[in-house]
């Protein structure tokens, strides 16, 4: 065993940014709102996902975000000009509205604080709005605005990507990480049961990475529970080879911050866990040049089309090889945001007045989240390999396990990165009995390029691999398909 899964590490995240809040979760008017405006078709969407927590409001959105601006009456709320996205934000969606939202897609708000352009006393009296129940200031305004009970939120994030020149309010990592600390303090002398994220590298290319993690730890460790990770990937170079070993240098981030997560605490003698959360995570590069360039050109536009990457089969793969780098590190990764949820580089993708539909990374997403609950097992494995710009020796096989805390259930998740050629398996389930293949769904395509629309949002989906995987003298033996995902669940007979 790794380690239980944690089931947030298949959670989610909502900024104001482009379509993901407007006409993305939210379009009055649209043949599927409620009386609150939320389209139930993305709704019941995001319900197949089923995220145990989303992040709002941002993201880079959040750096210079006034939440009182998105409470109290929808009137008197200002229009403001978003820093980070150059555009306008009409703050007809705030935290309330968000708390609305997230019971209706069961799920648990995870609420960034502004710690960019505001500060510690901005971030307490947030807490106390959401989360007091009545008789102060704070709480008896939220109260006044139509919310008597509170929102309980539980899991606060200490800013964001802080590390970043792009970031208004950017910090020295030394600067970041004490009044990181003081917010945390602060949150936890109103309520210990609060889990806090402390900000780490927005990437691993950042040139104050690996630095930045140590001297914020340093700072903050005792009082936080989190350090958040970031990474998304490109194709740019269009070779799809070296596009699915990226993972391997996720591998690394991960190792290398829970190496320094560990030195800090033995250099602080202390006796506090501190985590990851990796709650910015997705491939994206598909609209990124062409969004740079007119971002620069437009005049403050309210929730322009942007960052809406189309996503294909290869990205399918990459996801699925993402994913289970999270599950192989169980210990380590507790939990982890796809970033985002609704259009913007999303899984889920809207027309506006019109339908919603599933984007091929859609699936990966999914699959773990319903198939990858349970204990995370240490899955060692031989296969061939390949060299590549990224890695050499990069196995074609990826493979991640998880089993039932009663072992009656078993799930393989696996990547088959080969092109061309299928692969046969051959698993032996030492400690396991009696367990038979009860599903077998695979997701494989001979074009890289194939990705779902308005028009086919069925062209990338699972289907069934019937007879491709059976049990056999306790070994799981069958075949993964050339270029393919496989999740492949055992069980004991009833």
């Amino acid at each position: 065993q790794v380690a239980d899964v944690d089931s947030r590490v298949y959670g989610a995240f909502l900024e104001h940014l482009g379509r993901a809040v407007y006409s993305g979760i939210h379009e009055p008017g649209h043949p599927t709102a409620d009386e609150n405006g939320f389209r139930r078709d993305v709704v019941d969407l995001v319900r197949e996902l089923n995220p145990p927590v989303v992040r709002y409001p941002g993201g880079n959105f959040v750096s210079a975000y006034n939440w009182e601006d998105g409470v109290g009456p929808r009137e008197e709320r200002p229009v403001c000009l978003d820093l980070a996205w150059r555009s306008r934000e009409t703050n007809q969606i705030g935290t309330n509205e968000f708390a609305d939202w997230a019971k209706l897609a069961n799920t648990e708000m995870m609420l960034a604080v502004n710690l960019g352009s505001r500060d510690l006393d901005g971030a307490r009296n947030y807490l106390e709005y959401c989360n007091h129940p009545s008789g102060t200031y704070w709480s008896d305004l939220r109260a006044k605005h139509g919310y008597r009970d509170p929102h309980n939120v539980k899991l606060w994030c200490l800013g964001n990507e802080m590390d970043g020149p792009w970031q208004v309010g950017h910090k020295t990592a030394r600067e970041y990480g004490r009044i990181a600390n003081e917010t945390s303090k602060a949150f936890k002398y109103y309520d210990a049961s609060i889990e806090t994220v402390v900000c780490g590298s927005s990437h691993d290319r950042m040139a104050t990475y690996p630095q930045w993690e140590s001297t914020v730890l340093e700072e903050s460790f005792d009082s936080v529970d989190y350090i958040s990770l970031h990474r998304y990937f490109d194709n740019f170079e269009n070779d799809t080879p070296n596009y699915l070993a990226k993972t391997i240098s996720l591998d690394r981030y991960i190792k290398t911050v829970s190496g320094i997560i560990d030195y800090v605490k033995a250099k602080k003698r202390s006796k506090n866990n501190v985590f990851i959360s990796f709650d910015e995570w997705n491939v994206w590069y598909h609209e990124r040049e062409n969004d740079s360039k007119r971002m620069k050109e437009w005049d403050w536009p309210v929730a322009p089309a942007l960052l809406e990457d189309i996503y294909n089969f290869e990205d399918v793969l990459l996801v699925a090889g993402i994913l289970n780098v999270f599950l192989r590190h169980a210990d380590r990764v507790k939990i982890a945001c796809i970033a985002q949820l609704v259009n913007v580089i999303a899984p889920i993708m809207t027309a506006t007045g019109g339908s919603a539909w599933r984007q091929s990374i859609f699936y990966p997403l999914q699959l773990a989240s319903r198939l990858g609950r349970g204990i995370s097992l240490n899955v060692a494995t031989r296969s061939p390999t390949y060299d590549c710009d990224e890695a050499d020796d990069v196995p074609y096989a990826d493979v991640s396990a998880v089993a039932s805390e009663d072992g009656s259930t078993l799930t393989v998740f696996a990547v088959n990165r080969h092109m061309s050629e299928p692969m046969e398996i051959d698993a032996s389930l030492l400690g396991f009995g009696g367990l038979t293949v009860t599903d077998h769904l695979v997701m494989s395509d001979t074009d890289p390029k194939t990705a779902n629309s308005m028009q086919q949002p069925d062209a990338v989906r699972p289907k069934q691999g019937s007879g491709l995987a059976i049990v056999e003298d306790n070994r799981l033996i069958g075949a993964l398909p050339a270029f393919s995902y496989s999740a492949i669940t055992c069980r004991t007979a009833a």
